[in-house]
């Protein structure tokens, strides 16, 4: 029973940390646009979206990254045969790189509380979708386990990042209209 209470935990707090992870990066969009905008927009947008953000990053981004690696961790302890399989392995390479991603987001974060864009909004638009490749690589990774055909799931993944570009690009456009 007590393995069921860490599994509903664990997936909770993954979901609440791609919430979180989604979310920043749209306020990061919108705060990088914000100080393209003439004063006193400028000043009143970015005040409001650095306290939107900061919220967002300590109470519930950076508890829920926590509480999901910690939350995994304790469920490989009480499962410790899920480390012999493959899928395993290259779960937490992907859990890996979402640390990582967020530790980006940690760089970009302090970066726009300092007042500094360092990343245009369409490059943050294409750095947003990099939790979703991630996400969607996971849950199938999970669901699918040893009967995922790695060559099949390479070639979706790659052309559902295609597909993301595309619509991204389109939408740069649109949004020039």
């Amino acid at each position: 029973m007590e393995y069921l209470y860490l599994k509903a935990l664990h997936i909770i707090f993954v979901i609440t940390w791609f919430a979180g992870l989604f979310y920043i990066v749209r306020l990061f969009i919108y705060h990088t646009e914000a100080l393209e905008k003439p004063e006193p927009a400028k000043t009143i947008l970015s005040d409001q979206l650095s306290l939107m953000s900061k919220k967002l990053w300590y109470i519930i981004a950076w508890p829920s990254a926590v509480l999901t690696v910690v939350l995994g961790t304790s469920l490989l302890i009480s499962q410790p045969s899920w480390l012999k399989m493959p899928f395993m392995h290259i779960k937490l390479g992907f859990v890996f790189l979402l640390i990582l991603y967020h530790l980006g987001c940690d760089i970009i974060f302090r970066q726009l509380q300092a007042g500094n864009a360092r990343y245009s909004s369409t490059q943050l638009r294409v750095y947003n979708e990099i939790a979703t490749l991630i996400l969607f690589a996971v849950v199938f990774l999970i669901v699918l386990k040893n009967e995922l055909s790695w060559i099949w799931g390479t070639i979706g993944l790659v052309s559902f990042a295609v597909v993301l570009m595309i619509a991204i690009k389109l939408y740069k456009k649109f949004r020039k209209m």
